[in-house]
């Protein structure tokens, strides 16, 4: 057994059709601000895309919360942060329409409940782009309870994002964990299979897949989630 588990959330612990989940996202982010914001709907979505953009490429410079915001905030020419409180009554209520792009496999629970009663550590090591209380609907989309994990990266508590090393540093530094004694499980050639240059351990489930560039995983440990569970996890001890 491992000491620690970090798990991605979209495509590994929740399978979705991507595209699908971006345009029923956007969708229903548009019918609710749209009228509020009295900005049109490519505004606000290249809005949204900018803020993630530079979420994905800050360095710590501050939290991706502050960074997003500020820079959605410069794309629309409207100050959001006033509407804050109402983007997370959005991830309360509508957000819920994205759910259609999803859907949930048992292994999930499975391996989360095993990995417990094993006495193992949970870690949600989703690309912290969403705020909290998204990423937290997302997990109980999967099936799974954010209560299962000590610790969940969201956009209120990091300051990098995925494929940057540090990212995985910064779970370490705070979850007080050795890369050589965890395993990275996720979906994303590029945004996990990269904590290996750290001395993680991977396992990439290849259910929703994501390889932009047809890379090589073969030296890496991987299948479908039920052959994570079945195959791989049960039989560690």
């Amino acid at each position: 057994m491992y000491k620690n588990y970090l798990f991605d959330l979209d495509g590994t612990l929740l399978p979705m059709d991507m595209d699908k989940f971006i345009k029923l996202y956007f969708g229903s982010l548009c019918k609710r601000f749209v009228p509020i914001l009295k900005v049109e709907p490519d505004t606000l979505i290249n809005a949204v895309w900018k803020g993630t953009y530079a979420m994905g490429k800050n360095d710590n410079k501050a939290l991706n919360k502050d960074v997003f915001w500020d820079v959605a905030s410069s794309e629309c020419k409207i100050d959001l942060r006033p509407y804050i409180e109402q983007f997370d009554n959005y991830y309360e209520n509508e957000f819920i329409a994205a759910k259609q792009a999803t859907g949930v496999t048992p292994f999930a629970k499975k391996s989360i409940d095993y990995i417990k009663q094993k006495g193992g550590r949970l870690i949600a090591a989703t690309n912290p782009i969403f705020p909290q209380i998204a990423t937290k609907r997302r997990l109980e989309w999967a099936g799974v309870s954010p209560e299962d994990f000590d610790f969940i990266t969201v956009y209120e508590n990091s300051g990098y994002c995925k494929p940057n090393l540090k990212y995985f540093e910064m779970i370490c530094e705070q979850c007080n964990i050795k890369p050589e004694e965890s395993i990275m499980i996720g979906n994303d050639v590029d945004e996990d299979l990269c904590a290996a240059q750290l001395g993680f351990d991977i396992y990439l489930i290849t259910d929703c897949i994501i390889n932009r560039e047809n890379k090589d995983y073969s030296m890496y440990k991987n299948g479908s989630f039920e052959s994570f569970y079945n195959d791989f996890l049960v039989k560690l001890c």
